[in-house]
């Protein structure tokens, strides 16, 4: 596999993740319990601060740059995956917000593992 094909792939496999990003934003945006709590909000900016720097994969000319602006962003995403599987018990014990943290931690993990596989 040439690195274009490598590139390609790794966003590709990266906009996978995002859509469960996406999910968990909006779960979290539009919860009751972030109305009163300034940790959630953050959270919530700083994944789609993570999901626009990336932006929709159907745009996307350069996978190089992709890759690259991923890589700068991800210490904010996973500041904020690791602040909201903290907060989340004092948050609510209600399963949606246990499986929110659940699929951040989880899509939080892979798109780091594709991003250590990455040459550039």
């Amino acid at each position: 596999m040439s690195e274009a094909e490598t590139l390609t792939a790794q966003v590709q496999a990266i906009d996978r993740q995002v859509a469960h990003l996406w999910m968990v934003r909006t779960f979290l945006k539009h919860c009751d319990e972030a109305e009163d709590d300034e940790d959630l909000r953050d959270i919530v900016r700083d994944i789609y601060d993570f999901i626009l720097a990336v932006g929709p994969v159907d745009e996307v000319d350069d996978p190089a740059a992709y890759v690259k602006m991923a890589k700068k962003k991800l210490r904010r995403l996973r500041r904020a995956c690791d602040l909201y599987v903290e907060i989340q018990p004092e948050v609510s014990g209600h399963t949606n917000f246990v499986m929110a943290a659940r699929s951040l931690q989880i899509a939080t993990e892979a798109i780091a593992e594709i991003l250590d596989r990455s040459a550039s």
